[in-house]
């Protein structure tokens, strides 16, 4: 994949994230692409704003999509690494590439995505990292929380 354009991409998922904690959350956002680069749904993580524990950033943008014929050829991207359940979705689903804001806050599933045959692009983008450093540093008990820790 063109890092320029999956940089370009990342920056909608970062307005996610942002939105997301502007409305008390936590900051993960993510996008989903068709495969003709047109976004066909974003989201932000909604667990603490919907008191849904489903409520993931990745699950966001890929019902917002709505309804898909095939799911081949698109590109989700996320500003954290998917945890195991959303790395179950794309790997349900057939989604051919994720886009990865960045691993180190959290390294979820990616690795286990790309032995399935998915592509995985880990760009360390430094706004992701300082993002959610700044959101683990602030709230502990939230971060432990959205990551089933707590």
């Amino acid at each position: 994949m063109d890092l320029e354009l999956a940089d370009r991409w990342l920056r909608t998922a970062l307005a996610e994230a942002r939105a997301g904690l502007a409305e008390g959350g936590v900051p993960i956002g993510a996008v989903l692409y068709g495969a003709d680069g047109v976004p066909l749904g974003r989201g932000h993580n909604r667990r603490v704003q919907d008191g849904d524990p489903s409520a993931h950033a990745e699950t966001a943008a890929f019902r917002a999509a709505g309804r898909q014929h095939a799911y081949r050829g698109t590109t989700m991207v996320t500003t954290l690494s998917p945890c195991w359940y959303c790395s179950g979705l794309v790997r349900q689903f057939g989604i051919s590439r994720v886009v990865v804001g960045e691993a180190r806050t959290f390294h979820g599933g990616h690795d286990w995505l790309m032995e399935q045959g998915v592509e995985v692009v880990v760009l360390d983008d430094p706004e992701c990292v300082a993002l959610m450093r700044a959101f683990v540093a602030a709230r502990p008990d939230l971060w432990s929380e959205d990551i089933g820790a707590g």
